[in-house]
Order: structure tokens, then C-alpha cells, then sequence
């Protein structure tokens, strides 16, 4: 099977996305991590959220499936330790007091062998805190956008929904069929605003390219142009464009 090319853009992320690990770092008083603690940061992106639990005492290593993060995080910071791994294929067995996840696991897919991974991963006793889109994330955006890309004809706009978007009774029930202890869940509304004027575009560019494969630029300038036009209404405000993000958090503990 050839492996899906690696989309992400490093550079852009960190210059105009950077509210994803600044939201995160509320998920880390979550995680209360301990000094000493071995953690597992999965899907750490550019790295700053594992050099924020590598700045609390704990030996962090994070993990992205994207190369170009991995390649962005050991060069910001080159004395942490982070590597190229799928979630899904993790390759770890008893080795973390925590698994900590921020904004990954809606891309992962499917979602049993991810928490199976993850709970392999784990100590006895060890403890998994996430937060990623749940049920009705980003909604409004995408069903705009997928509007507008039926209307220019292109093909199977449904077909090109990359995410993974459960209600929390769906995430949960699969966390305990995966032998985890669910502790704490929680499914709420986060509106998140986009930076600059070009807020949505960007956004747009950045986490949902697969919308755009196989247009040509003129295309999907029409395709994104429209969908500000159609969107600006219910989510520009105050000169900044506001993502309706529904995020789901939870903890659950190897017993």
C-alpha cells in the first residue's frame, strides 16, 4: 500500500496556527504531569508542547506521523527527543506513565487500533489525556465548503472528509472496549478564532487540503472565496474569522 503523502506545511503551522498548542496548554494542567514522569506526547507537531512537559520535570518523547513536524520539532528543540510514528502502529509496551494527545486523534483512523496502541503503551495504572474534535467540530466550515465544491462539480465532496469526529458516548464506549477505565469526558464548544483577515483561507490550506485535491488553483481560489462569502456573516467578527470548534476531552486509566 503506498503511504499518503506527507501534506503538512511545518512553517505555516507555526506562524499562523499557533493556537493549537496554546489551547493545549490547558490539557496539560489536565495531565497534571509529575516530575520524573516518562510521557508520551502523541501527535506533538512542532514540539512545543512537549518541551512545555519536558520544562515541568517529566522525560517527554514525542511522536508525529508527519516528517516535516518531527523534522520542524528536533530543530526548535534539539535536545528532546522526537520521532516519525502512526498512532495506529505505535511499536510501545509498557513504558509511559501518561499518553498525552492535543488535536491528533480526529485524523486517526480507525480509532480502535489507535487506542489499542495506546493502551499497550501504557504502565499499569498509567493514564491517557486527550482532547481532539468531537461530534459537530468545525461543522458550519465544512458544510459550507463541501457545498461549494459540489456546486463547482467536483466529484465526491463527502468522500473528501478527512476526520474523525465521534459523539463522547461513541469515543468512550471504544476507550473500555480498549480495557481503559474512563474517568473523565467531556464534549463542549470552543470558539476559536482564526488569525487574520486570511483566517479561514488558511485554515482552509492548512488542515483541510484533501477538500481541494484535484482542483486547479483557479478552482479552489472559487471554491474557498465563496465559502468566506457564504460564511462571513456566522463567523467573522470583530475583523477575525472564528472557527466553531466542538472538542471532546477525556481521561482514562490502564487498570
Amino acid at each position: 500500500m503506498t503511504q499518503k503523502q506527507d501534506t503538512w506545511n511545518a512553517t505555516l503551522y507555526d506562524a499562523s496556527h499557533s493556537f493549537v498548542s496554546s489551547f493545549g496548554t490547558a490539557l496539560i494542567d489536565l495531565l497534571n504531569p509529575q516530575k520524573g514522569e516518562h510521557i508520551l506526547d502523541l501527535g506533538c507537531g512542532t514540539g512545543d508542547l512537549a518541551a512545555l512537559l519536558d520544562q515541568s520535570g517529566v522525560s517527554a518523547v514525542g511522536v508525529d506521523k508527519s516528517e516535516a513536524m518531527v523534522e520542524q520539532a528536533r530543530s526548535k528543540y534539539p535536545t528532546l527527543a522526537f520521532d516519525v510514528k502512526d498512532a495506529t502502529n505505535l511499536g510501545f509496551y509498557n513504558e509511559f506513565d501518561a499518553v498525552f494527545s492535543n488535536a491528533t486523534l480526529h485524523w486517526v483512523k480507525p480509532p480502535e487500533q489507535a487506542l489499542s496502541n495506546i493502551y499497550a503503551s501504557l504502565k499499569s495504572g498509567g493514564r491517557f489525556v486527550a482532547e481532539f474534535g468531537g461530534k459537530g467540530n468545525v461543522k458550519q466550515m465544512t458544510d459550507e465548503l463541501m457545498k461549494q465544491l459540489d456546486q463547482q462539480g467536483a466529484p465526491n465532496s463527502q468522500e473528501r472528509f478527512p476526520w474523525y469526529y465521534p459523539s463522547i458516548g461513541e469515543y468512550t464506549t471504544l476507550m473500555e472496549q480498549a480495557g481503559f477505565r474512563v474517568i473523565f469526558a467531556q464534549h463542549f464548544d470552543r470558539p476559536t478564532p482564526l488569525e487574520g483577515q486570511d483566517g479561514l483561507r488558511n485554515w482552509i490550506s492548512m488542515f483541510g487540503s484533501s477538500f481541494l485535491e484535484g482542483l486547479s488553483i483557479s478552482e479552489q481560489d472559487i471554491v474557498i472565496s465563496n465559502t468566506e462569502s457564504a460564511l462571513k456573516e456566522r463567523l467573522y467578527k470583530e475583523g477575525q474569522w472564528v472557527a466553531d470548534y466542538k472538542r471532546i476531552r477525556t481521561i482514562g486509566i490502564k487498570e
